[in-house]
């Protein structure tokens, strides 16, 4: 079996310093959209919506079902990545897996051969 070894201390303090980065820096762009200037994270979605009703264009269907609110929306949004979240984490623990084992081998046939 592969031997992990535990980060240096200088690496842990260097994700540390860049996490507590990047806090500041959603905290910072976060009260300039609550000060009401452009909101800085706005999705494609409202920005291309908002261009094809400039230039006039009709939509091609209608949605078989529409949510009924826009939290609805957000909640389906956050189930969707969390589904697709849990699909991702599985797929690396099976490639994760595969490599520890070092023959590709997901069964476990290999080991038995190898054991006995």
């Amino acid at each position: 079996m592969r031997e992990t070894r535990p980060l240096s201390k200088g690496v842990v303090w260097a994700l540390l310093a860049l996490a507590a980065l990047v806090v500041a820096i959603a905290l910072v762009l976060g009260a300039r959209a609550a000060a009401g200037e452009e909101e800085p994270f706005g999705g494609t979605d409202a920005a291309v919506t908002e261009q094809i009703e400039e230039d006039g264009h009709e939509p091609w269907f209608e949605p078989i079902i529409a949510p009924a609110g826009g939290e609805i929306e957000s909640g389906l949004f956050a189930l969707q990545a969390g589904l697709g979240g849990i699909v991702l984490g599985y797929a690396f623990g099976v490639l994760r897996e595969r490599r520890l084992r070092g023959d590709g081998d997901v069964d476990g046939a290999g080991d038995m051969d190898r054991d006995g």
